[in-house]
């Protein structure tokens, strides 16, 4: 199960939210990297001081025309104030709560987006549980793509086009998933796995 429809846009948007995230710390390291105000900051970019203020607590998603205003008066390209950083080491947390939570039809499967947004085109990764009867039905995702589901407790049972296969705790099932697929849970158990979704692998023979 890809990022698609409705599931495509939550990853989006919690991207989204991500990303102004590191632009409100961008923002607030330039500042105070060039010894400005919060006043400053407004009467150089024509920005209101209330907004700059909200951009750093990351409580507002600005316009591109905002950005390059703050980037004009920061005296900094465009890029870099949507860049995270310069190269530098950095640990990226996401608490619990912030993690977006996709939920099967029957409510008994259940993936949770652990994956960088960065990469929510060619690569997602996911925490997948499963309750016992649980059934993860998946539309075809685009030609080439490849899905490795890596069982961590309980008993998965993988469904594409007629083929099926069955994966216990430390065992990992690799199918293409650009076709109908289908994940259940027959155990009387839940089931605890990794799933990673290559969205360009090269196609299996």
């Amino acid at each position: 199960m890809g990022v698609e429809g409705k599931d495509r846009a939550k990853a989006l948007e919690a991207g989204a939210h991500s990303v102004s995230g590191y632009l409100g710390r961008t923002v607030l390291k330039l500042r105070k990297a060039n010894n400005m105000s919060l006043s400053d900051l407004s009467d150089q970019s024509g920005v209101a001081k209330s907004i700059i203020s909200q951009i750093e607590r990351n409580e507002t998603n600005p316009t591109l025309s905002t950005i390059w205003r703050l980037a004009q008066a920061l005296d900094v390209s465009i890029e870099r104030v949507l860049r995270d950083s310069d190269d530098e080491p950095f640990i990226e947390k996401s608490a619990r709560g912030e993690t977006p939570m996709l939920v099967s039809e029957d409510g008994r499967c259940r993936l949770a987006i652990i994956g960088w947004i960065k990469t929510v085109e060619w690569l997602q990764w996911y925490n997948f549980s499963a309750d016992p009867g649980g059934v993860l039905e998946s539309e075809p995702h685009q030609p080439g793509s490849i899905e490795c589901l890596s069982v961590l407790e309980g008993e998965l049972e993988v469904e594409v086009a007629g083929v099926i296969d069955v994966a216990g705790a430390g065992e990992t099932l690799r199918y293409r998933c650009d076709r109908p697929h289908v994940i259940r849970n027959h155990g009387k158990k839940p089931a605890l796995a990794t799933m990673v979704c290559i969205l360009r692998a090269a196609v299996m023979e």
